[in-house]
C-alpha cells in the first residue's frame, strides 16, 4: 500500500509526468536537457528527479561531471499504466546541453 502512495504521489504532478515523458522518450537525459526542454528551472527540475528516484521510478548514472537519468529497471503495474498513457503525449523535441 505504501508503494502505491508513494507512486501516486510522483504521477500527480504534471511537470513530473512530462520529465517521465521526455525520459521515456530519450531513454537518458540530464538535468539540462530537461530545463531547456520543458522550460523549467534547474532547482525545481533536480527537486522533481529527487522524488522520482527516491519512489524508484528513475535511476542516474553519473558520466564525468554530467548525471544522466533513466527509467528505472524495477516495474509496477502502475508505472507501467502511466508510461503507456505518456507515449501518446507530443512533448516538445529535446533541446541536447553541449557535453565538453
Amino acid at each position: 500500500m505504501d508503494r502505491l502512495v508513494e507512486l501516486s504521489k510522483i504521477f500527480s504532478d504534471k511537470n513530473r509526468l512530462k520529465i517521465l515523458g521526455l525520459i521515456q522518450r530519450e531513454q537518458r537525459v540530464c538535468v539540462c536537457e530537461i530545463c531547456d526542454t520543458l522550460k523549467l528551472s534547474q532547482p525545481l527540475v533536480s527537486r522533481h528527479l529527487k522524488l522520482m528516484k527516491s519512489g524508484g521510478v528513475v535511476e542516474a548514472t553519473k558520466e564525468r561531471q554530467w548525471i544522466h537519468y533513466s527509467l528505472t529497471q524495477e516495474k509496477h503495474p502502475l508505472l507501467e499504466v502511466v508510461l503507456n498513457e505518456l507515449r501518446e503525449e507530443r512533448l516538445p523535441s529535446l533541446v541536447a546541453c553541449e557535453m565538453k
